[in-house]
């Protein structure tokens, strides 16, 4: 299988996410602790260096963070998005005036710290489900204002993304199928509204709803909470509703989707990616996440 190429983040798209966290930070009346102890006249170096292993995302929000403090400061970035590091590798070096360098500092590593986490620790599910078709996805349940940048570093980590929002694809839940009247009725409802390039998911709790989202012919079912064994039940309905046999099924475009949901974590995911599903949707890739360790480090002659 082709290996796909790692996603971008424009600067363009960087700009506006940092600007609001430098102004958040620098606040009424700007770095007063800088202004107060350091001289306009002052330059620095300084090395953003890992302290620990792991991949790294944000290169281009932290060199935002930077260039809208200061578009003199230079910005060396020595490792790219998607990068694996170990602990000591220096990521970025930059060099200008000590104030400016100071005052961008917290937001530049908020940034790389928590997006790096992020890609880390999607890696570590991503390695442990390397030996199946499965993909693991991430969720809406992301950090308010951060859902593009923290989607953008699931992706460095070797992850896929679900739907970014509520309007670029259709995901009938159970509430939904309640007020809808049944899981084939709202199939058709979503049908009969979405667009022919919006794709429609439907969430079934047992084989039998399953088996009826089937036969309304959504693009992908989700099965929520099933454990091993039905999920591997689950695929060989499927298999057999659309009448492949099991080389055929893992090839075959077009056949119904299926993604798995609930009570994912590093220790259940493997036997989850196992049983034939494509996708294993988890929250915690993004909610569970901790920050990876990068420190600013000041250069002293």
């Amino acid at each position: 299988m082709t290996e796909p190429f790692r996603p971008v983040l424009l600067p363009l798209m960087a700009e506006e996410q940092v600007r609001a966290s430098l102004l958040e930070d620098l606040g009424r009346a700007g770095d007063i602790t800088t202004y107060a102890t350091i001289g306009p006249e002052k330059r620095a170096r300084a090395a953003l260096n890992s302290r620990e292993d792991g991949v790294i995302a944000g290169i281009e929000l932290a060199r935002a963070a930077f260039r809208l403090v200061d578009p003199s400061v230079v910005f060396d970035a020595r490792v790219g998005d998607g990068d694996r590091v170990r602990a000591g590798d220096a990521l970025i070096r930059v060099e200008g005036p000590a104030r400016s360098i100071l005052s961008a500092e917290r937001v530049a590593l908020n940034y790389l710290m928590h997006l790096s986490g992020v890609a880390t620790y999607t890696a570590r599910f991503a390695a442990e489900i390397a030996h199946t078709r499965a993909r693991v996805t991430c969720t809406r349940k992301t950090l308010p204002g951060l859902r593009a940048v923290e989607k953008f570093a699931v992706r460095l980590g070797g992850g896929s993304n679900h739907r970014f929002g509520l309007d670029d694809a259709i995901l009938i839940k159970d509430n939904h199928i309640a007020v809808a009247g049944g899981v084939a009725a709202a199939i058709d409802a979503a049908r009969a509204y979405a667009g022919h390039l919006v794709k429609i998911e439907v969430e079934v709790d047992n084989l039998d709803q399953m088996r009826e989202a089937l036969a309304a012919r959504p693009d992908a079912i989700l099965l929520d909470n099933m454990g091993p064994d039905l999920l591997a039940e689950a695929v060989g309905i499927n298999r057999a509703h659309h009448g492949l046999s099991e080389a055929d099924y893992v090839a075959t475009a077009g056949r119904v989707v299926l993604e798995a949901s609930g009570n994912v974590n590093l220790q259940t995911v493997r036997a989850i990616a196992e049983t034939g599903v494509d996708f294993i949707s988890t929250s915690k890739i993004t909610m569970a996440a901790t920050t990876l360790d990068i420190g600013l480090d000041v250069d002293i002659d």
